[in-house]
């Protein structure tokens, strides 16, 4: 049987994929600070100074302690940082900090060993702890394939028996940026080759009876990631190996909001089906910054367990290893092939002042009289019971709630929004579009039918429920039973939550629904009932629609702006990441669609930025590396001007447009 089909056999990857059920793993010892089993799920961190800094590294731990890590994990890229733990771990004790230690290892198990002996857990990478990264693909037979398995297993099984003398755990975390040419050669660079890397060593630490283990199935692509780690679920099952716990992450998610959102739409997609036992976001902050962040995604499941429940479903209809997003017929121009559409909730604006449309990308320009658009332009504004008084601009269209629509004398460029009542008594309905709001209790006979013969109908999925995700994708499982094409709008409202907690609960609940496949667009909304002056809800009505775009772009389904794939730093980072990310951010931000790679290390390069177009790499002090996609273009640059290459080399690809002066383009 091949990867593919294996993979296809079953669908099952979580306990319920309509009740919170948190997936029960064995408990996994780290220096006393359990991960797994019945233990909360535990949120850790990485220190960004260099590991020989002992003072700098116990500083930073402290303050990544004291916001909330319950593990601090360290870089031990050679054997002198490795024996360097011990000093940094005599310090914290002395200072009374017992957290425990976590040892990063890429490449050298002589440093794994030493560091198994000292700190509380080590992490090896599969791709990188036997294997030298040569990109070379090679027609292995069985037997040549099973040579290179023993060959692992004589370098795997000492750290093994280390770690089992001193009570050690050890994290086996797959990268899908750092996969060896022998899973890519037999495997390709997908989730099961991410699965089975792990497992290649996973089934040599079972042989041994050691069991002290965390799984990781990491990458910067949210789709790969979430696919990734159910694969993992599924494989230990399937081949009746213990349920390990698991660690959550998105690699190299970059900074600010898009970092919070894309880590957000990765791992709370899975936490939302209880997996996860362990949490670290991957920003290009300082590390406390990142503890918080994990703690706001966990805490939300600590309840979730009470929500109203939702009707159960016997099998999962749609592929959950493999994305394909679910066919739909086009109306207008939404569904179908038409990238999702974005409808921003424009009811707490005025509709007097034309200039209060630059929240939702459409500026207006008074000495033109004419509208500018940005990258963040939508497509539509619901401007719910009052009409805006003015043209809009072409190409942004308008949606009412119905009985207001009916009573307009101008309907043609304009669209309802009926409840379900409402649809079902209204005799006016626009030709070519209308919406109707659906939650899955009012999902009955009539409703399913009308939604499969009439073709102008656009469902507004709404729910009120705490298991939002859950309840809406129960949703989507009916209409693809039933086999119904009609275009389905996320809709999630939210009340007037601070910016951070927002934006992760916003990816959360629809990221999570876009990475199966499902929605056709997306519509945010916070409930206009607190007081606020104007000024602050222009700023509430922009930030709902920045993170609706900011939500399609990391789960991959709508690209409307340039993308860097950073890591966060560590200790092995040859050059200021977060000044340097800033800069190359300032000069290609306007770069639509294009992805780049900014990585402190050449452990996080080439391998991590695999999804990227270009790679901007530390390879020594003030040194850079530049590649296109994964191969090298030029070496040994110097960092005063590196930019200034890399910006040549998007050049000469043809994919180069010179910043405009004005944020918006004319419409």
């Amino acid at each position: 049987m091949d990867a593919k089909a294996q993979v296809n056999s079953t669908k099952a990857y979580c306990n319920s994929l309509v009740q919170y059920n948190r997936r029960k793993t064995i408990p996994v010892d780290i220096g006393g600070v359990y991960c797994g089993g019945d233990n909360p799920i535990r949120v850790q961190s990485m220190t960004t100074v260099d590991t020989m800094d002992t003072k700098g590294s116990v500083e930073q731990s402290i303050r990544m302690i004291e916001a909330g890590c319950e593990y601090v994990r360290i870089t031990a890229p050679s054997i002198k940082e490795a024996q360097n733990l011990e000093n940094i771990k005599k310090e914290l004790r002395a200072r009374g900090y017992q957290t425990p230690l976590v040892a990063d290892i890429h490449f050298t198990p002589n440093a794994a060993e030493l560091a198994a002996r000292i700190v509380e857990k080590v992490r090896v990478n599969p791709g990188n702890y036997a294997d030298k990264k040569k990109f070379e693909v090679i027609d292995y037979t069985d037997a040549s394939y099973e040579a290179e398995l023993e060959r692992i297993r004589e370098k795997f099984i000492p750290l093994v028996n280390i770690c089992k003398e001193y009570g050690t755990a050890m994290r086996i975390g797959t990268n899908h940026g750092s996969l060896s040419d022998r899973i890519l050669s037999r495997y390709g660079d997908t989730p099961e080759g991410m699965v089975e890397s792990a497992l290649e060593f996973l089934r040599i630490a079972e042989e041994l009876n050691y069991y002290n283990i965390v799984l990781s199935m990491k990458a910067s692509n949210t789709q790969v990631m979430v696919q990734a780690y159910r694969y993992l679920v599924q494989k230990l099952e399937q081949e009746k190996l213990k349920p390990y716990p698991l660690h959550l992450g998105v690699t190299e998610a970059g900074d600010g909001e898009d970092g919070r959102i894309k880590s957000a739409v990765g791992i709370g997609t899975l936490l939302e089906d209880g997996l996860g036992d362990t949490v670290r976001v991957s920003l290009t902050e300082e590390p406390e910054y990142e503890v918080p962040v994990c703690q706001e995604l966990v805490n939300r499941y600590t309840t979730r367990s009470n929500h109203a429940s939702i009707p159960e479903i016997k099998e999962n209809p749609v592929d959950p290893f493999f994305y394909h997003r679910r066919k739909t017929r086009e109306v207008l121009n939404i569904g179908g092939d038409n990238v999702p559409r974005v409808i921003t909730d424009t009811r707490p604006l005025s509709r007097t002042e034309k200039k209060a449309y630059k929240t939702v990308g459409h500026s207006y320009l008074p000495e033109l009289d004419k509208w500018g658009m940005n990258d963040q332009g939508a497509d539509f504004v619901y401007s719910g019971g009052v009409p805006v008084n003015f043209m809009l601009p072409n190409g942004l269209k308008q949606v009412l709630d119905a009985p207001i629509w009916q009573e307009q004398a101008d309907r043609e460029d304009t669209f309802p929004l009926f409840s379900v009542p409402q649809w079902k008594v209204g005799k006016e309905r626009h030709g070519k579009l209308n919406f109707v709001r659906v939650s899955l209790a009012e999902l009955d006979s009539e409703l399913l039918e009308a939604l499969r013969v009439d073709r102008s109908l656009v469902v507004v999925l709404d729910t009120d429920n705490e298991h939002a995700m859950a309840e809406q994708r129960r949703f989507f499982f009916e209409l693809v039973n039933e086999e119904i094409d009609v275009p389905v709008i996320l809709l999630r409202k939210f009340e007037d939550l601070p910016d951070d907690t927002f934006q992760l609960y916003a990816a959360t609940d629809v990221g999570g629904l876009l990475i199966d496949g499902f929605g056709d667009g997306v519509l945010l909304s916070t409930e206009k009932n607190i007081d606020k002056v104007e000024a602050d809800w222009q700023e509430v009505v922009r930030r709902n629609n920045t993170a609706s775009f900011g939500i399609l772009q990391a789960a991959r389904t709508r690209m409307t702006k340039t993308e860097y794939i950073s890591c966060p730093s560590c200790g092995r980072t040859l050059f200021d990441l977060q000044e340097t990310t800033a800069m190359i951010r300032k000069r290609t931000d306007h770069l639509k669609g294009v992805k780049i790679g900014i990585m402190g290390c050449i452990v996080n390069g080439p391998g991590e930025m695999a999804d990227a177009d270009y790679g901007y790499v530390g390879s020594g002090k003030d040194k850079i590396t530049l590649y296109r996609g994964q191969e090298v273009v030029k070496r040994a640059v110097h960092s005063d001007h590196a930019v200034d290459e890399l910006i040549e080399l998007i050049r000469e690809d043809g994919k180069w447009l010179e910043p405009v002066a004005q944020e918006e383009v004319e419409v």
